[in-house]
């Protein structure tokens, strides 16, 4: 029961703290509508100025209608949710108020709609819709009074057009300030959805989805031929008309390189704008984020840019069609993708590359010919019409005008030019360039300061069209002019072309992927989908496998790969260039003597860096041959071996073996080589053995380099069908001979080079034979022969040496000469020593270095797109890399639609 009386005093207690907040909260929301009635302007000067005028009347109605809304109960009523929810039911009641006033004053009003107001096929205007019916409406009321005005009225009509203009710029700047407000209420609405933690059921605005689905359509298509269709708004003007400087007005930054004269842009560069509490940029493939409020971060960012444009360039090329990614947000900033394209050019330079005006007409056709691309033709108003190359491009591009908006730059620069009033009219009225636009519009971008800030240029454009003759004359149409109706004009005609055609391209992908799975079907039907990236991964690893059975061969198999290729990679330098010198020699201690210090030599300057060359190729032999081997395998897919091969390649030109290794083995090849002294019989004859094999591998060597002196013998030239060459038969004639001089020389020779008496000797017999030899010739043979001769001699002496370990041990000296045998019974210990060092060297640091550089090459190789198009390749690939992009851009367009439809 006590325990009851508890909860019920809590809940007593939680009432009044729920209805003390309620009172809180709805006395501070009070305040705040307060302070907001405030801040509206007082509109009674519109009344003093035009006391009589209804349309005034019902303006002011209508703007106290919207506050009335706004400060009722009926607003916080129906506007439930979140603040993000309240400020769209605000805007939707604004709009609709709007809407109404605009319909009653077409109702009442004699006058006909605006004649400019080309955009979109209607007479209604987007800049309109912006708070400047007013503004339009008046000054055609005082164009069709001055009509009827006498000619003594004429002084009268102009004071009333000056009185009207001021009224205008009073009213522009309580627009403006509203506005501010409107910004600043913005992002903190936006400031405030970031911070919550409640997931949003839309983690990204429209425009990011829309620019990713951009971003995969321009990576799947490269071309920008026959896929992609959905609209962008491509910048396009001749170099140096501004065009920049109006993405960069639009933007509300200035972002983009400064250049004296010469060209900056060498690439598209595909600007996403979209609204947010802060103003930053950032690039696609970055997470680093840019506040361009900052001016050392706007700097980097400018960097930046033109870095990757200098990379985009090189191979000699001015210009590329590598596309830069950049994302601005930031308050106020209307939601758009614009892509800023190099400038138009006349003349090719001695600086640039000889194609470059083609390239650069070639990347704006390639984008124009979008059908869906929205084109901001931008003409710089300081130069003579005459001199424009882009408006005829533009005129064959989009003859009829549907999707071009011009826009006419440096407006102040030609009214200090004296240009031609009427020609300013002629360009605004589609009259004088041979192309058609949805609309004109007219803008200043700066006094030329290339630091000047864009907060300093709007306020200096305002200025201009606030007390231009222009504007005064009626020249330029106030709905005509500043950035601020071109970027509204502009994002509304984009979003409207968006929502008309991106469910078309929806359809197109969703039936190219039907296409695309029904083929893989037929061609690979038991076949997983792996595109490049699968595979790669696949590759990096079944060769970390391999790299793990690398490291699991046991010590023994690599003693005995080492053994094998040292005493072959050795076996010449010990005959050729030790033994047979030393073995002409008939002294016994000059014999020792020539062998010790010969092998000294080789150990000191040849043998450790041979030891070296050995580790590495059997580290890579066994490497390659566990990769042979796992193809075996059943589950093995032959179209990784292209891209396997390449990274064994590239790991090896990178493995170096530990450079003190060669110092470390020359110490371990010096000692062992000291050892004079055989222990045992078992060693004794392995050591014969080894002596032996040696002789017979070098035998064999020289019989097969004879054997090409002499050519085939008579069971080869019966079996297969072949026959000597002439020089052939020379060389078999001099062997004849040469064996006959052998047959005489009981024993060995003294020298390895035949005296002048043998060769005459020789010469002589084949001259009676008919046949006319060169010395070099018989030289030639003899050294063959005599190789075969003293080793086959050699062999038969060791085989003697059997018998004598006993003798040897006792130290009796006998007939049979064992010198051969310490010899290579030194050799032995060394090979074995310096096998030993391999081994340990190879298991315990060049295992896991060259894992290590594996692992580089991987990582390297997975960052390069290119190297894995080439390395991957086939239909098999192509197609599963076109099944997973379009279904990632089904997907995303799929996702984007739903999002609009919600925005709905």
């Amino acid at each position: 029961m006590v325990v009851i009386l508890r909860i019920a005093r809590g809940l007593l207690r939680l009432r009044y703290i729920v209805l003390g907040s309620a009172a809180a909260g709805g006395i501070h929301a009070s305040k705040k509508i307060d302070e907001w009635k405030e801040k509206v302007p007082d509109f009674g000067w519109i009344t003093e100025m035009f006391p009589d005028s209804e349309k005034v009347d019902r303006f002011r109605d209508a703007l106290e209608e919207i506050v009335n809304k706004y400060s009722s109960d009926g607003f916080f009523s129906k506007a439930t949710g979140t603040a993000s929810e309240k400020y769209d039911l605000l805007k939707q009641w604004i709009e609709e108020a709007k809407m109404n006033r605009q319909k009653e004053m077409n109702r009442s009003s004699d006058l006909p709609p605006p004649a400019d107001a080309k955009l979109n096929g209607t007479t209604e205007s987007p800049i309109n819709n912006q708070h400047t019916y007013f503004q339009t409406t008046n000054s055609k009321d005082s164009q069709s009074s001055s009509s009827n005005l006498a000619a003594s009225q004429q002084e009268k009509l102009s004071k009333l057009q000056n009185e009207l203009m001021s009224l205008q710029v009073k009213y522009q700047k309580e627009i403006d300030r509203l506005e501010k407000d409107n910004k600043e209420l913005r992002k903190q609405v936006l400031l405030r959805t970031r911070n919550e933690k409640i997931p949003r059921n839309i983690r990204k605005s429209l425009i990011e989805m829309y620019s990713d689905v951009l971003d995969e359509l321009g990576d799947f298509d490269t071309s920008y031929k026959t896929q992609d269709h959905l609209p962008r708004v491509v910048v396009i003007g001749d170099q140096s008309a501004g065009k920049t400087s109006v993405l960069e007005m639009i933007a509300g930054a200035r972002i983009f390189p400064r250049g004296g004269g010469e060209m900056m842009t060498r690439s598209p560069v595909k600007v996403t704008l979209s609204e947010g509490p802060y103003h930053i940029a950032k690039f696609k493939d970055s997470s680093r984020e840019y506040y361009v409020s900052n001016e050392n971060e706007l700097i980097e960012l400018r960097n930046e840019i033109e870095q990757r444009m200098k990379n985009s360039v090189k191979g000699g090329r001015t210009v590329s069609s590598e596309v830069i990614s950049l994302s601005v947000e930031g308050p106020g900033i209307p939601r758009m993708v614009l892509v800023d394209l190099p400038g138009m050019i006349n003349t090719v330079t001695s600086e640039m590359a000889q194609n470059t005006r083609e390239a650069i007409r070639e990347i704006s056709q390639m984008y124009m010919s979008n059908p869906n691309a929205i084109i901001l033709c931008i003409q710089d108003g300081s130069v003579d019409a005459e001199r424009s190359l882009v408006t005829e491009m533009v005129s064959q591009m989009d003859p009829n005008g549907k999707r071009t908006i011009f826009v006419l730059t440096k407006v102040d620069l030609a009214e200090q030019n004296m240009t031609n009033p009427s020609r300013i009219r002629k360009i605004l009225d589609g009259k004088l360039f041979p192309m058609k636009a949805l609309g004109y519009f007219a803008v200043v971008t700066g006094r030329g300061d290339k630091d000047e800030r864009i907060e300093s240029i709007k306020r200096y454009e305002e200025e201009f069209f606030s007390n231009s003759q222009l504007c005064r004359d009626g020249i330029l149409n106030a709905s005509q002019c500043s950035t601020q109706s071109l970027s509204l004009a502009v994002s509304e005609c984009f979003w409207r072309m968006v929502k008309a055609s991106v469910e078309q391209q929806a359809d197109s992908y969703k039936a190219l992927r039907f296409n695309l799975e029904t083929e893989w079907m037929n061609s690979f039907p038991r076949m997983r989908e792996w595109d490049r990236d699968e595979l790669f991964e696949k590759a990096k690893s079944q060769l970390f496998d391999e790299i793990i059975n690398l490291s699991q061969l046991n010590p023994t198999h690599w003693e005995e790969i080492l053994s094998k290729k040292l005493r072959d990679k050795v076996r010449n330098d010990l005959i050729e260039d030790m033994y047979l010198p030393a073995y002409q020699i008939d002294n016994k201690g000059l014999f020792k003597t020539h062998i010790d210090i010969k092998l000294k030599q080789w150990v000191e300057n040849e043998l450790p860096s041979k030891s070296v060359e050995v580790g590495r190729e059997a580290l890579r032999d066994e490497f390659e041959s566990l990769i042979e081997k796992a193809k075996s395998n059943p589950n093995h897919d032959s179209i990784l071996d292209k891209l396997e091969a390449a990274v064994v390649e590239e790991s090896w030109k990178r493995h170096h073996w530990e450079p003190k290794a060669s110092e470390v083995l020359k110490v371990i090849q010096l000692n062992a080589l000291e050892d004079y002294l055989i222990p045992d019989k078992n060693n004794w004859e392995k050591t014969i053995d080894f002596m032996q094999h040696c002789f017979r591998e070098h035998i064999m060597t020289s019989d097969n380099e004879l054997f090409i002196l002499i050519g085939p013998g008579w069971y080869e030239r019966w079996t297969q069908w072949t026959s000597r060459t002439p020089e052939q038969q020379t060389n078999v004639a001099i062997k004849n001979e040469l064996d006959k001089l052998l047959q005489v020389l009981r024993f060995k020779p003294s020298e390895l080079n035949l005296d002048g008496d043998n060769i005459t000797t020789v010469r002589q017999n084949l001259q009676h034979q008919g046949i006319d030899v060169e010395d070099e010739s018989i030289q030639k043979v003899w050294n063959h022969l005599y190789r075969i001769h003293s080793l086959k001699s050699a062999i038969q002496r060791g085989q003697e040496c059997r018998k004598c370990f006993f003798l040897y041990k006792q130290g009796i000296e006998t007939e049979v000469q064992y010198d051969d045998v310490i010899v290579f019974w030194r050799i032995l210990k060394t090979l074995t020593a310096t096998t030993n060092a391999l081994r340990q060297q190879i298991m315990n640091r060049e295992e896991r270095r060259l894992e290590k550089e594996v692992k580089d090459v991987l990582d390297e190789f997975s960052q390069d797109h290119e190297m894995k198009s080439t390395l991957l390749t086939g239909r098999r690939v192509e197609l599963a890399e076109e099944l997973k992009r379009v279904r990632l851009i089904q997907e995303k367009l799929e996702e984007f639609i739903a999002a609009l439809e919600r925005e709905k």
